[in-house]
């Protein structure tokens, strides 16, 4: 069966607008342009379609999207089973959230006991999966499963003091790089200083730490640009300041 550009939107539940764009950009093509100058999708742009939209459920850019769907390793069947699993995982976070709203409203009502700890699960394991979706592709390839499952359990079973002590050393990280940063000494005292708060801060969250692994994870800083994005949101070059001082920290600046 063959769509007009109106026909596959609203079998969709898109605009004909989005799938313009998409044909603009190249990440869904019609199949053919008819006589009358009108965009033609068959089946296997439908499906690319469904793909596309899954991907953009989940929260990944455009350009990512275009990347995946278009490399010559791209398997559909196989793409469809990793969207499935990623949609389990959301089902389950949303299940562990209604689970802890009912007994939130139970415990107010007097019904049962919770503790502070049960209160925070929910959004805990919500951090978990975020940091997941944005980030654990490249932490996978780079520390493995274990140190990375290893590191999401330190954090789903922090305990209150825990967690208000990381945020803590969370700001303290950032607030003395801030300062690091305008004295443009990398081997500073200051410098060092938010190098050494940076390695408390990542001891809360990785089961063994090591010099070589804090150098590596300081240069992924300026190499991956949606850290660089974080770190320079307030002063451009700070990934970089941030990735000198650790390297110096470290004893890997060559």
């Amino acid at each position: 069966m063959e769509y007009t550009v109106q026909k596959l939107a609203h079998l969709a539940g898109v605009s004909a607008r989005t799938l313009r764009y998409y044909d603009e950009i190249g990440i869904l093509k019609p199949a053919r342009i008819n006589s009358s100058g009108y965009r033609i999708y068959g089946q296997d742009e439908v499906n690319r379609l469904q793909q596309i939209l899954f991907y953009r459920e989940l929260g990944i850019e455009l350009d990512n999207i275009k990347d995946i769907i278009t490399a010559p390793s791209f398997d559909g069947a196989e793409a469809l089973k990793e969207h499935r699993v990623k949609l389990l995982e959301r089902k389950m976070q949303l299940e562990l959230l209604i689970a802890n709203v009912n007994k939130t409203i139970e415990s107010m009502e007097g019904r049962i006991t919770m503790s502070n700890k049960e209160k925070f699960e929910g959004f805990k394991q919500k951090l978990v999966d975020d940091n997941e979706k944005k980030y654990g592709k490249e932490i996978r390839e780079k520390y493995g499963d274990e140190a990375v499952n290893k590191s999401n359990n330190k954090l789903k079973n922090m305990t209150e003091e825990e967690h208000e002590r990381i945020t803590k050393l969370s700001n303290d990280v950032m607030e003395t790089l801030a300062a690091a940063f305008k004295t443009g000494d990398p081997a500073g005292e200051l410098a060092q200083k938010a190098a050494d708060l940076h390695k408390q801060w990542l001891c809360f969250y990785w089961d063994q730490y090591s010099k070589e692994a804090h150098a590596g994870l300081a240069q992924m800083y300026v190499d991956d640009e949606r850290f660089t994005q974080y770190y320079d949101k307030d002063q451009p070059g700070t990934a970089e300041f941030l990735r000198d001082a650790i390297l110096i920290y470290t004893g890997m600046k060559k």
